[in-house]
């Protein structure tokens, strides 16, 4: 028995000794790796494991992936148009990063089955987010609400918030947590997302765009569940396009890179 512990021991060493030599996106890559191995669309990692990915992202900084606010990426004269760095993609997680110039806009969009974290490597970015109202609180007018000829349906705000770098991760989920969002950068802003999993057209994972519109616009629907005091809490949201004014360009990552395996 001592002696089993003991290999043990040599074998939790080194595997500690090879985490401190891995560079920190290497880091990331494997624990996407670890956390995501047995999820699936609308599968949530366990707690422990958002937190373990939760830790690593939170130590990211913008030289570990190799930017830094002054590159071109992020001059203001580039406005709105988006840049995108994809590191990593398979059918468990994808890792990439949105370089956005200031005054730049992600549109208001969703994340169907997809957990995702984001970390802001550099700025201050406005970020407001939704999830849908959850029928079950008034079950009565649920199809009310879901199928009135316009075409919208409720939501309740969950985040209205700016945040400027360096900050926490913040994670979303498949119902929950603000699962589309709209983000607004206010200066030169670099975000690390990790989406698991991808998104993937073929499964059913399509980017939706949404316009929004204040919940007194259509009083009549959205006055059967919300209470008025509360009203400033949800919006109207209905599908739209993909705006014809998002320009996202994908350019190759140059950072330092990610051994695959």
């Amino acid at each position: 028995m001592g002696m089993e512990q003991n290999g043990g021991g040599r074998k939790g060493n080194k595997e500690k000794r090879r985490q401190k030599k891995l560079s920190p996106v290497q880091r990331l890559y494997e624990t996407c790796k670890e956390v995501f191995a047995d999820c699936s669309p609308g599968i949530v990692p366990s707690p422990q494991n958002v937190e373990k990915l939760t830790a690593v992202l939170d130590q990211m900084t913008p030289a570990d992936v190799g930017l830094i606010p002054n590159m071109q990426l992020f001059d203001s004269d580039r406005a709105p148009i988006i840049t995108y760095l994809h590191l990593h993609e398979c059918d468990r997680f994808s890792i990439g990063i949105f370089c956005l110039p200031p005054r730049s806009v992600i549109p208001l969009h969703n994340h169907p089955g997809m957990t995702v974290f984001s970390k802001l490597l550099f700025g201050k970015m406005h970020y407001k987010s939704y999830d849908w109202l959850d029928m079950n609180i008034d079950a009565a007018n649920a199809n009310d609400l879901q199928s009135h000829s316009n075409g919208l349906r409720l939501a309740k705000l969950q985040v209205d918030s700016q945040f400027t770098a360096p900050c926490e991760t913040s994670i979303l989920y498949p119902a929950h947590g603000g699962n589309m969002h709209i983000l607004t950068a206010k200066t030169a802003c670099a975000v690390l997302d990790v989406l698991g999993p991808p998104y993937c057209d073929p499964e059913g994972r399509h980017c939706q765009y949404y316009h929004e519109f204040p919940l007194n616009n259509f009083p009549a629907e959205g006055c059967r569940v919300v209470p008025e005091e509360e009203e400033d809490e949800y919006a109207w949201l209905m599908e739209r396009e993909k705006p014809d004014d998002l320009y996202v360009v994908g350019v190759s990552y140059n950072g330092p890179k990610i051994a695959k395996n």
